[in-house]
């Protein structure tokens, strides 16, 4: 084994945090290679217009936003491998990362893979994701203005959402499949007080209704007597948690109850030397496209320190 075969840093994950730790690495001459994985721009693909990313005065598609990141990430010399994971060696380092493909050394590496937002598994939830449906209140709830929504969940994401969405439609319906709320007793008191939202206990999503203008409506199903009920709306907000894309990982990482990484307060460094995590899969709270290519920076910057020190 050669010098040469050994990578500076190994980025795994290409969405806003991979991209940009590809960005920092590459321009502070570290040489990143980055593996895109099964899907190359993560939740932001299906993301048709964002409004809160910095720097852009027009709404940009999230599709166009990660192509820039990537052509970018490409323009400053970052290595670019369409390649999926399937396991690492963080036993001794160089640390091994064995892919489809073959297997990369790696002298430091950032996890950047995000986390997936939990669905219900309905084809019509399907067919409306990007035009009415979505995971993410605060990415989308602005296009909802003075309009009806649904939010679906019981814990303190789902009412979070709905409070949050209080900013921006005219009315909520917090759609929970059973009779008492999962979440903090303080946020379901805010929720359940707000005037704007509306509970509907004991009630399942069967089916979401639209046309070609994107939701129309939906219908719930209640877990008590069968009886159907329709509501006309126009956005739906699945609210049922996230799971962080991380299992191939297995235990060699800390991780918190539900499978986020841990990472030192304040810094990207994981339990293991030389691994770094960004991005949403070691943030269960921001979740945004601009706080993951915050973290990007940071855990390319910490992985030069710290190949700066042990030359």
């Amino acid at each position: 084994m050669s010098e040469q075969d050994i990578k500076k840093i190994v980025i795994i994950g290409a969405g806003p945090a991979g991209y940009t730790a590809a960005i920092y690495a590459a321009r502070a001459g570290n040489e990143p290679t980055l593996i895109e994985g099964l899907s190359p721009g993560g939740q932001l693909m299906i993301t048709t217009d964002i409004e809160n990313f910095p720097g852009f005065a027009e709404p940009i598609p999230g599709p166009e936003l990660m192509m820039a990141m990537r052509t970018q990430a490409e323009r400053v010399g970052a290595e670019i491998i369409s390649d999926v994971v399937e396991s690492v060696d963080l036993s001794k380092r160089p640390f091994t990362v064995r892919t489809q493909r073959g297997e990369i050394l790696a002298r430091t590496l950032i996890v950047a893979t995000g986390a997936e937002a939990k669905w219900l598994g309905l084809d019509t939830e399907e067919k409306f994701k990007g035009r009415g449906v979505s995971a993410c209140a605060t990415c989308d709830g602005f296009f909802f203005k003075n309009r009806k929504v649904a939010v679906i969940g019981g814990g303190d994401t789902a009412c979070e959402e709905a409070n949050y969405l209080t900013n921006h439609a005219s009315e909520v319906f917090l759609v929970h499949r059973r009779e008492e709320f999962r979440a903090s007793q303080i946020m379901v008191d805010r929720a359940l007080n707000h005037p704007k939202i509306t509970a509907k206990l004991n009630k399942v999503l069967v089916e979401v209704l639209g046309d070609d203008m994107g939701v129309t409506g939906i219908k719930l199903k209640d877990t008590q007597t069968g009886e159907i009920e329709q509501i006309d709306l126009d956005g739906v907000f699945i609210a049922i948690g996230h799971q962080p894309s991380a299992d191939f990982l297995g235990d060699l990482i800390k991780k918190d109850t539900v499978g986020y990484l841990i990472t030192e307060p304040g810094s990207t460094k994981t339990s293991v030397k030389g691994v770094f995590a960004a991005g949403d899969v070691q943030d269960s709270k921001f979740r945004q496209a601009v706080t993951a290519a915050g973290t990007g920076c940071m855990a390319a910057i910490e992985a030069g320190h710290l190949l700066d020190e042990e030359r």
